[in-house]
Protein backbone atom coordinates (compact mmCIF):
# COMPACT_ATOMS: atom_id res chain seq x y z
CA UNK A 1 0.00 0.00 0.00
CA UNK A 2 1.37 3.38 -0.99
CA UNK A 3 1.23 6.21 1.49
CA UNK A 4 0.21 9.71 0.59
CA UNK A 5 3.72 10.96 1.27
CA UNK A 6 5.55 8.43 -0.91
CA UNK A 7 5.41 10.72 -3.96
CA UNK A 8 6.60 13.64 -1.85
CA UNK A 9 9.44 11.53 -0.46
CA UNK A 10 10.51 10.66 -4.01
CA UNK A 11 10.42 14.34 -4.98
CA UNK A 12 12.59 15.22 -2.00
CA UNK A 13 15.07 12.47 -2.87
CA UNK A 14 15.18 13.58 -6.50
CA UNK A 15 15.33 17.36 -6.03
CA UNK A 16 17.06 17.88 -2.67
CA UNK A 17 20.61 17.95 -4.13
CA UNK A 18 19.68 20.66 -6.65
CA UNK A 19 17.67 22.67 -4.12
CA UNK A 20 20.48 22.46 -1.57
CA UNK A 21 23.03 23.48 -4.21
CA UNK A 22 20.94 26.51 -5.18
CA UNK A 23 20.47 27.51 -1.53
CA UNK A 24 24.18 27.03 -0.91
CA UNK A 25 25.05 29.46 -3.69
CA UNK A 26 22.64 31.99 -2.20
CA UNK A 27 23.91 31.74 1.35
CA UNK A 28 27.53 30.57 1.09
CA UNK A 29 26.87 28.73 4.39
CA UNK A 30 26.22 24.94 4.40
CA UNK A 31 24.09 24.98 7.56
CA UNK A 32 21.93 27.84 6.38
CA UNK A 33 21.60 26.20 2.94
CA UNK A 34 20.35 23.00 4.57
CA UNK A 35 17.84 24.97 6.61
CA UNK A 36 16.63 26.84 3.52
CA UNK A 37 16.26 23.62 1.55
CA UNK A 38 14.19 22.02 4.34
CA UNK A 39 12.03 25.15 4.65
CA UNK A 40 11.50 25.19 0.89
CA UNK A 41 10.27 21.60 0.82
CA UNK A 42 8.05 22.12 3.85
CA UNK A 43 6.49 25.30 2.48
CA UNK A 44 5.99 23.79 -1.00
CA UNK A 45 4.66 20.42 0.23
CA UNK A 46 0.99 21.05 -0.62
CA UNK A 47 1.76 22.52 -4.03
CA UNK A 48 4.08 19.65 -4.89
CA UNK A 49 1.36 17.08 -4.19
CA UNK A 50 -0.67 18.50 -7.09
CA UNK A 51 2.14 19.15 -9.60
CA UNK A 52 2.94 16.58 -12.28
CA UNK A 53 5.27 18.48 -14.63
CA UNK A 54 8.98 18.34 -13.70
CA UNK A 55 9.58 21.91 -14.84
CA UNK A 56 6.79 23.10 -12.58
CA UNK A 57 8.22 21.14 -9.64
CA UNK A 58 11.57 22.86 -10.12
CA UNK A 59 9.89 26.26 -10.38
CA UNK A 60 7.88 25.71 -7.20
CA UNK A 61 11.00 24.64 -5.29
CA UNK A 62 13.20 27.47 -6.53
CA UNK A 63 10.47 29.95 -5.61
CA UNK A 64 10.18 28.40 -2.16
CA UNK A 65 13.95 28.69 -1.61
CA UNK A 66 13.88 32.32 -2.62
CA UNK A 67 10.90 33.10 -0.37
CA UNK A 68 12.52 31.25 2.54
CA UNK A 69 15.80 33.07 1.97
CA UNK A 70 14.15 36.45 1.88
CA UNK A 71 12.00 35.87 4.96
CA UNK A 72 13.40 37.25 8.21
CA UNK A 73 14.77 34.48 10.43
Amino acid sequence: MKTKNSRFDRLVAQYYPAVYSFASRLTDDPREAGALARQAFNSARNQLQRVRNQTTVATVLIGAVLRSGLAPM
